[in-house]
């Protein structure tokens, strides 16, 4: 490959075991020996635990050890560790955190601490970086696909929504790149909405802006894709995902146990992958992307109410017995004055 391979930028904060995966991963990509690798590890919350600062501290120990056997091993071409000072949080600390390296780089490959990459990763970003840098049309470079039917499509594809789980993209098209809620919601009708919505099929995408703006979350990916759909720019995918997410054991920020289905059953580890030419939503993905959305919705809406359902019925088992035991009066039996 004649073009300077892209920098990997890794954020980092309080998770040893998944950063441990994350980096292992990584280091097992041919690639990776001429890649510099640039680490973000956030700080303690100001309000943090004693056993939140060990945490982190574990954290930064680990990066620091690895950039060390990183002078004897030769895994990356370099690392650099960048050690906040103060708490980011992760959406901030990935905003500031890219912008830097793509001020100074031009091009960047993106991974949060719970990506478990495909040994192919890194070639797959760095060529689709290569192929597509002069077509503003493509706004981003993605690791993940929906786990689809794959039958009819090819090895890599574009669609809408620039996802976040392994991610790459240019100094030109994040120049572009702004959190800012009140111009999201001055600057799209319901028909920009219905599209963001996967044709609503998904009400999900345009609720985390309102969650944004309510203070509820407080994401940065939304945002990215509002501004691409803006610039009527699309992302490339691999029919069959190179990451596989280890962060929905609770331990992550966003990520829960029910997007566990979001995951492959394996991820895709053959080469070569083919880029298309012309650059246009897949139709047939969009097709077989909006059923499992319903399908994921249907499932989520399902265990919602079984949750209710069981939480009403040990509610009304409790205070059944609450009243067995007091006979319906209020008191325990044994407490009760008998009736002159």
């Amino acid at each position: 490959m004649q073009q300077p391979l892209a920098p990997i930028v890794l954020f980092t904060y309080n998770r040893i075991w998944h950063t441990q995966q994350t980096l292992q991963a990584l280091a097992n990509n041919p690639f990776s020996l001429q890649s510099k690798l640039i680490i973000y590890a956030d700080a303690p919350k100001r309000e943090a635990s004693s056993t939140a600062i060990e945490q982190v501290a574990a954290v930064r120990n680990y990066l620091q050890t690895f950039c060390e056997q990183n002078k004897i091993l030769r895994r990356f071409q370099e690392i650099e560790i960048i050690e906040r000072e103060h708490n980011f949080g992760l959406a901030d600390s990935i905003i500031d955190g890219v912008s830097t390296t793509m001020q100074k780089y031009g091009k960047a490959i993106i991974l949060e601490d719970d990506i478990v990459v495909s040994p192919i990763f890194l070639q797959y970003m760095n060529e689709a970086l290569n192929f597509y840098e002069n077509n503003n049309r493509v706004w981003s470079i993605s690791a993940w696909s929906a786990p689809i039917q794959t039958d009819g499509l090819e090895s890599c594809y574009f669609f809408r929504i620039p996802h976040c789980w392994g991610w790459a993209s240019w100094a030109n098209r994040w120049q572009y790149y702004k959190r800012d809620v009140d111009w999201a919601l001055q600057n799209f009708t319901q028909e920009d909405i219905r599209y963001i919505n996967l044709d609503d099929y998904s009400k999900g995408y345009w609720e985390q802006l309102l969650l944004n703006k309510s203070g509820k979350i407080k994401t940065w990916a939304i945002f990215n894709y509002l501004i691409a759909y803006k610039h009527k720019a699309l992302t490339l995918l691999p029919s069959h995902s190179l990451i596989r997410q280890i962060g929905f054991d609770g331990s992550g920020t966003h990520c829960g146990g029910d997007d566990n289905i979001c995951n492959p059953q394996e991820v895709c580890v053959t080469l070569p992958l083919t880029y298309p030419q012309q650059v246009c939503e897949s139709k047939l993905a969009l097709t077989r992307i909006q059923q499992f959305e319903l399908e994921r919705r249907k499932k989520t809406f399902s265990k919602r109410i079984t949750k209710l359902q069981r939480t009403l019925r040990n509610s009304v088992q409790k205070r059944f017995a609450a009243l067995t035991t007091t006979g319906g009066g209020g008191q325990p039996q044994s407490q009760r004055k008998p009736i002159a």
